[in-house]
């Protein structure tokens, strides 16, 4: 099964956590978006595998924008 992680907040990548072949469990944090001079973990809802990493450090992000996949059975 195919879950899309997206952000909840516009800003910029500030770190990349996880890495695309990671494995990753529930609330783990895949990267840490800044905006508005606050970081903003986003968190993984499902545990698996990271199978997609659509952004890297220092990328602008959208409300809503496709960050990554993870593939769990």
């Amino acid at each position: 099964m195919r879950t899309k992680i997206t952000s909840e907040i516009a800003g910029q990548v500030w770190k990349v956590i996880a890495k695309q072949g990671d494995s990753v469990a529930v609330d783990d944090v895949i990267v840490i978006l800044e905006s508005m001079k606050m970081e903003i973990p986003v968190q993984a809802t499902k545990a698996g595998v990271v199978s997609e990493l659509l952004v890297a450090e220092e990328d602008m992000i959208s409300e809503d924008q496709h960050i990554a996949t993870i593939e769990s059975e």
